[in-house]
């Protein structure tokens, strides 16, 4: 069994996300590109925005800090701290409100 602190994970992917470039950071805590679950930890500064892009196949999006805004087309869903995005079959984009971290979960 393996266990680990997805609060530590947050915290260290936001104050990577703070002296990069793009403004984020990313890293898999659980499954990969090879499996059928895949589990990420994303960290986002404030007004950054993953530009709209496919949906990688069924996921969910589980804000752990900071407020997100999940677009597809003209549809929008705002998520705090706590809050679960179910994220839709198709093109979508995601912008952070604030400071944020969440975890990504997709499943092939």
């Amino acid at each position: 069994m393996h266990k680990l602190s997805l609060d530590a994970v947050a915290r260290e992917h936001l104050e990577k996300a703070a002296t990069a470039s793009t403004g984020r950071s990313a890293g898999t805590v659980y499954g990969g590109h090879e499996q059928k679950l895949r589990q990420t930890v994303l960290g986002l500064t404030a007004g950054t925005s993953l530009a709209e892009h496919e949906s990688p196949g069924e996921a969910t999006l589980f804000v752990l800090s900071g407020r997100v805004r999940l677009h597809a087309g003209d549809d929008a869903w705002e998520g705090r701290a706590g809050d679960l995005l179910i994220i839709p079959p198709h093109r979508h984009s995601l912008e952070a409100l604030e400071d944020s971290a969440v975890l990504l979960t997709v499943a092939k």
